[in-house]
């Protein structure tokens, strides 16, 4: 496809293999620790710590399909060419895709939200139409950056991971520190707590590990990415996976399950206070400020790309709207608008919740269409992209199951979402699957 290799050329091995590392844990770790220690410790309870260990396994051995896949074919919206390699380009590969980009559209939102809530938390206003105004205002930040270019978007992520990690390394290590790494969390009402409420909140530690998918997307923007991009995200899971279990181990350190529960949007600041002090609550929010701005940041470099390399490819139509410039600046509006309105009308446990959903289902037939139609084309190992088929349905049925019995409206929505995009992409594309994907896809 003409337009394929013109996107492509456009941005070719502008990033680096640490820009490619720094911009996984830039959605990682912002989404990861600061949006959903508290949301997944509602779950899991006391073994909250014990979820992102199994998230990190199940993401493991999800990512071994993109990285095999994206080992041989390298593409700037690389989601986008794995689906389309394995069903064609009909609606199945298509619907799939914007699923992906609308979940990584949530995510920006999601963090966004977060980053409100922390920055709010000295002045300890917790709600109100600060959250949404504030939430919107960094989302148009990171759209100002990113129209700057990709070394912008490089440079600012680099910085902020360098910062990000090693501030909240050395958080989680103080606070285990001083409460003689003992762990508070250990409540007596174990017993309220599932096993069906710890494979759910399993779900959620997904999207703490999903920021490896940015890497995918920005393919062969990367230098040497038949090399790097595999290898970028083993560092990133392997790195955030360090960092996740140092911070949950060291808020469970410093306060109760039901502290965590009743601080679940800002629980890493509310830790800080009595293991740290004062001072260190402070210093938290300004690390969960910068975290959270660099997850946005990476978010919607990703998406914007990915959306543009849908259109390309002819997965979605386009429409200018009568703006000027190139289609990236175009998607570019497109993911802060929905972006913006999602931070607006939803709070962070639906916003998690609703990502979780969306992604899992997407990851379920990247899988499948791996298995089913490239495996060996591609050299993959059946059992592993099996045993992660199997892991996404477990955890997809327990969220499932959770949320029905807590908040169906949010199963309602995301099915709803989900029959939506592949209806809307069965509509434009007039097929379900496409004849030869390999073809169609080069």
């Amino acid at each position: 496809m003409d337009h394929h290799h013109k996107h492509n050329e456009q941005g070719k091995e502008s990033i680096s293999l640490t820009s490619a590392v720094a911009m996984g844990t830039g959605v990682m770790i912002g989404a990861g620790i600061f949006a959903l220690t508290g949301q997944v410790a509602e779950l899991a309870g006391p073994f909250f710590p014990f979820a992102f260990i199994v998230g990190a396994i199940i993401a493991g051995f999800s990512a071994y399909s993109y990285i095999k896949m994206s080992n041989a074919w390298p593409s700037s919206g690389g989601i986008a060419m794995i689906l389309q390699k394995s069903y064609g380009t009909g609606a199945i590969a298509a619907g799939a895709a914007l699923l992906m980009a609308i979940s990584m559209v949530i995510a920006e939102s999601l963090v966004a939200r977060t980053f409100a809530s922390y920055v709010l938390r000295p002045f300890d206003i917790t709600g109100g139409p600060l959250v949404p105004i504030i939430s919107v205002g960094v989302i148009l930040f990171a759209f100002a950056v990113n129209m700057a270019g990709n070394r912008s978007v490089g440079f600012l992520s680099s910085i902020m991971a360098v910062i990000k990690i090693g501030g909240i390394s050395l958080f989680a290590i103080a606070a285990l520190w001083s409460s003689g790494f003992q762990f508070s969390a250990n409540v007596d009402s174990v017993s309220t707590f599932s096993l069906t409420g710890f494979i759910a909140s399993v779900a959620l530690t997904i999207l703490a590990f999903k920021g490896f998918t940015t890497i995918t997307n920005s393919g062969s923007e990367i230098t040497n990415p038949h090399r790097n991009i595999g290898l970028a995200i083993i560092i990133s899971i392997a790195l955030c996976a360090v960092v996740y279990v140092l911070v949950t181990f060291a808020v469970g350190s410093s306060l109760s399950i039901e502290e965590i529960i009743s601080a679940k949007d800002y629980s890493l600041a509310e830790a800080a206070e009595p293991a740290l002090g004062r001072t260190g609550f402070y210093l938290t929010i300004v690390l969960a400020a910068v975290a959270t701005l660099s997850g946005v940041l990476a978010s919607v470099f990703a998406v914007s790309r990915m959306l543009a390399m849908m259109t390309d490819m002819k997965m979605i139509p386009h429409s200018h709207f009568g703006m000027s410039g190139s289609i990236r600046k175009h998607t570019l509006v497109y993911a802060v608008v929905i972006a913006s309105l999602l931070a607006v009308f939803f709070d962070i446990g639906r916003i998690a919740s609703l990502g979780a959903f969306l992604y899992i289902v997407m990851d379920m037939i990247i899988q499948w269409g791996v298995y089913r139609y490239m495996r060996k084309e591609i050299s993959a190992s059946s059992p592993i992209i099996l045993m992660a088929l199997t892991f996404d349905a477990i955890i997809l049925t327990a969220l499932t199951m959770y949320k029905i019995n807590t908040d169906p409206l949010i199963v309602v929505y995301s099915a709803v979402a989900i029959v939506s995009i592949f209806s809307y992409e069965r509509f434009y594309l007039s097929k379900w699957y496409g004849k030869d994907a390999t073809e169609t896809s080069e």
